[in-house]
């Protein structure tokens, strides 16, 4: 398969999943920050891909409890507020790579 892929993801905090990179790089997002860029139709509009979800109303404390392996292209979270249909790609997941606390964007 073309693009990257994961060496490891780290979920050794609730806080935090983290994903080292066979080119090197590495992502380090919190359970927030992953919740503020969910990709899914709950999340973001299908039609117009504006997004949805009112990011302010996500808590910057939000723990995730579970992160499973979708195929060999992705991961899924589920998050303490029970949110859990986003499927985060490894494209998408590692177009975060290297980004300075904050700073990943879905723009």
């Amino acid at each position: 398969m073309a693009g990257p892929q994961p060496l490891v993801i780290h979920r050794s905090a609730p806080a935090r999943v983290e994903i080292d990179w066979q080119d090197g790089s590495r992502t380090s997002l919190t359970a927030a920050e992953l919740r503020r860029l969910c990709p899914c139709a709950s999340c973001v509009d299908e039609m117009s891909g504006i997004r949805t979800l009112d990011t302010a109303a996500v808590p910057d404390a939000l723990t995730q409890t579970d992160v499973r392996l979708v195929g060999n292209y992705a991961i899924t979270v589920t998050f303490e507020d029970g949110h859990h249909t986003g499927i985060f790609t490894w494209a998408l997941l590692h177009s975060w790579a290297d980004q300075p606390p904050g700073a990943a964007s879905d723009e």
